[in-house]
Order: structure tokens, then C-alpha cells, then sequence
């Protein structure tokens, strides 16, 4: 089952005093399966949140249309089975965690929510917390709250914008268990962050956006497929790494840059011959960070 679909979707804004237009996105085509994890790459001002705003029913396309679960996107029907995480959450400072999950819990019509709060308020490690005014966390916690409402009711899908930011490293690794937990339940993440490593870790598909256009998309295997050399790590350093092929790395590695294993060999029987004692051999796999340099160019 199709949980989002957008197609042809174009979108513009004017631009100060100057009154001109500036595109945002330009017949973007987008699809997202049941049980899907999708990460949304690209650089600033590609037209990221603009999508994820017209995909919630905040802002109105020019063109094209974004459709939830086979329905109009403002649709309330099909809103209330979205689950929301902004990059910005704000939540008033007098406020405790109970009583935004509550607020959050009665615009999802849910009829009896105490159980499910204290479920998801476990699950992000807030329970302790929850009667304590939301001004006295951290920006980590804060995130963790907006999580735990995010997934109040089991949403069939979760638009997650920068879920992670300000958390540790534990958190961080946490949240991944989570959002694994909740694909698994057959729900589809829509994950919008700069964080490659994460997205890397998170997503099963990619699309990457550039100035308004879905460049690329397809899984992280399909995205990354081929390799950029050969990292070779060394028990003992050879004589000399000044030969063709070889790129130094630090003290103790180095990148072979063919992608031939024929000729691996051959560099490596040489440097053998120098007196090179080899600890390891393994592809350099492309990175997300490779793939979105490629296509995005350097930033300006």
C-alpha cells in the first residue's frame, strides 16, 4: 500500500522587495511503501521541509499533489494516522511533558490515552520526568519528548525532521532501535537529516533532492553500489608508498585506488616485496556523502 505519493509537485515563493520567484520544487515525484524507511538528503534550501510542509497539508502546491494513504493529504482522516516530529519543536516552558503528550493525545482523538503516554514516555526514557516543567530540559530530552508524541497512537507513518538533534551518542542509537521497532510494526518513516552516518543507519531507501528535484532515489545498495579502491592495513609499512595506485592514509593504512583484483594483487605482491607485513584487505565502499557530492557539487 502506497503511504505517500506525491507527483509533479512544484512549488514557488517570492522573494522579498524584489518580488521575484524562487522555486522550491520543481515536479517532484516521490513514493513511500508501507514498512518503508526513506531518508530525504540534500543540502540547504533544496526544498526538503517545503515537501515535508506540502506532504502535511501546511502548504499548498503550485502544482502537482501529494496524496496520504491513497487520500487528499488534508484529509483529517488520514492526518491523524501521521505521526510528526518537527526540526523546531516548541513547547511552553511551563508546560510538563504529561501535559504536552495530553495536548498532543486529544488532537488525536484518542479515547482513553493514559496507558499509551506512559508507553511511549517509557520508551524514550522520560517517565521519571514527566511532571517536571518542559523549560528545565535539555535540548536532547526535548527531542525525546517530541519523539514519544510523534508515535502516540501507532502512526501509520512518521515524518521525523532532524529526530536527533542535541542527543548523545546513546540516545542517538536508541532512537535507530526505536524507528527499527516501529517498521518492523509495519509502520513507514519519512526521515528528513543532515546526519549521513544516521541516515545511513536508519533508511533502507534514499532520494536526494537538489534544487527542487528528486535527483536520485533507490536503496543504499543501489545508491552506493561499486567500490573506490581497496583500504589495505598494515602490520608492518612498506619502504615506500610513492608508486602509482597508492594514496597514504595515515601511518598504518593505505588506499589502493584501482578497482581491478588483478592488479591489487600485483601492488600488493610489490609492496611485499618492500618488506610490507599486511594486516587487512576490504572494499572502500562509496559513502551517501560520496553519492550527494557527485550530484550536489561542493557547497557555496
Amino acid at each position: 500500500m502506497s503511504v505517500l505519493m506525491a507527483q509533479g509537485v512544484s512549488k514557488s515563493y517570492r522573494n522579498g522587495f524584489r518580488r521575484a520567484r524562487i522555486t522550491a520544487l520543481d515536479g517532484l515525484d516521490l513514493s513511500i511503501e508501507q514498512g518503508d524507511a526513506f531518508g530525504l538528503l540534500g543540502p540547504n534550501g533544496a526544498g526538503k521541509t517545503t515537501f515535508i510542509k506540502i506532504a502535511l497539508g501546511v502548504v499548498w502546491p503550485d502544482k502537482g499533489e501529494v496524496r496520504l494513504f491513497e487520500r487528499p493529504c488534508d484529509d483529517p482522516a488520514a492526518r491523524r494516522s501521521v505521526g510528526y516530529l518537527p526540526e523546531r519543536l516548541h513547547i511552553p516552558d511551563a508546560w510538563s511533558a504529561a501535559d504536552f503528550m495530553r495536548s498532543v493525545a486529544r488532537l488525536r482523538a484518542l479515547a482513553d490515552p493514559r496507558v499509551e503516554i506512559g508507553r511511549q514516555l517509557e520508551r524514550v526514557g522520560l517517565c521519571a520526568d514527566a511532571d517536571r516543567r518542559v523549560g528545565g530540559y535539555s535540548k536532547g530530552m526535548r527531542q525525546r519528548l517530541g519523539l514519544a508524541a510523534a508515535l502516540l497512537g501507532s502512526p501509520k507513518l512518521l515524518v521525523l525532521d532532524e529526530p536527533t538533534d542535541g542527543m548523545d551518542p546513546l540516545w542517538r542509537r536508541e532512537v535507530r532501535f526505536i524507528l527499527q521497532q516501529e517498521v518492523r510494526r509495519g509502520a513507514a518513516v519519512l526521515l528528513n537529516s543532515h546526519l549521513l552516518a544516521e541516515t545511513e543507519l536508519m533508511c533502507r531507501r534514499v532520494g536526494i533532492i537538489a534544487s527542487g528535484k528528486l535527483v536520485r532515489q533507490g536503496t543504499l545498495e543501489e545508491l552506493c553500489a561499486g567500490t573506490s579502491g581497496y583500504l589495505v592495513r598494515f602490520a608492518k609499512m612498506p619502504a615506500d608508498l610513492s608508486v602509482p595506485g597508492w594514496l597514504a592514509s595515515d601511518d598504518h593504512s593505505a588506499v589502493f585506488e584501482g578497482s581491478d583484483p588483478e592488479a591489487l594483487s600485483a601492488a600488493l605482491a610489490q609492496l611485499i616485496g618492500q618488506g610490507a607485513v599486511i594486516f587487512s584487505v576490504e572494499p572502500r565502499q562509496r559513502r551517501l556523502e560520496d553519492i550527494l557530492s557527485e550530484l550536489v557539487g561542493r557547497p557555496t
